[in-house]
């Protein structure tokens, strides 16, 4: 039986191929939640006016790998104390954001974030927020996959 988990760590296509690339993760969808406006196209959501983040919708396998330790490669694959921006990437839709999918991740997501920020990793404020897992809209075909499709492994910084 799998679970969701659903991650905002700047442009989606590196998260993306950052998640499927762990044992126990069945797949991984680029797309975007969090915001205000119905079924939003990437243009939309790169106008910054949305609300909406650019996210990946993880299936996991709970057996197999733990919410924990994707809360792991999530801290440890982007910057979380920069507001709306991941290197050149800048605006809401860049946030760095946790969306919970049962009161168990909120707990787990929180406790994570605060042992991050009790360990002197950074010495700027964390900035990540934790909301409750919104509407997930599945992003255009051609982004699925996107760095894959490429042969790249992660994006061009």
């Amino acid at each position: 039986m799998t679970e969701k988990a659903t991650f905002g760590a700047g442009c989606f296509w590196g998260v993306e191929t950052t998640f499927r690339q762990i044992k126990g993760v069945t797949n991984a969808t680029v797309g975007y939640a969090g915001g205000t406006k119905e079924n939003p196209s990437y243009e939309d959501v790169c106008t910054d006016r949305t609300g909406h983040a650019e996210v990946v919708e993880v299936e996991f396998d709970p057996a197999q790998v733990s919410y924990d330790h994707l809360l792991d490669v999530f801290w440890s694959n982007h910057n979380p104390t920069t507001l709306n921006r991941q290197g050149p990437d800048v605006g809401t839709q860049y946030r760095s954001v946790i969306f919970y999918h049962s009161p168990e991740q909120k707990g787990a997501a929180e406790a994570s974030k605060q042992k991050l920020e009790q360990s002197g990793r950074f010495n700027r404020p964390i900035v990540t927020q934790i909301e409750p897992a919104p509407k997930f809209w599945r992003a255009e075909e051609y982004h699925q996959r996107y760095l894959e499709k490429r042969g790249q492994t992660h994006c061009a910084v």
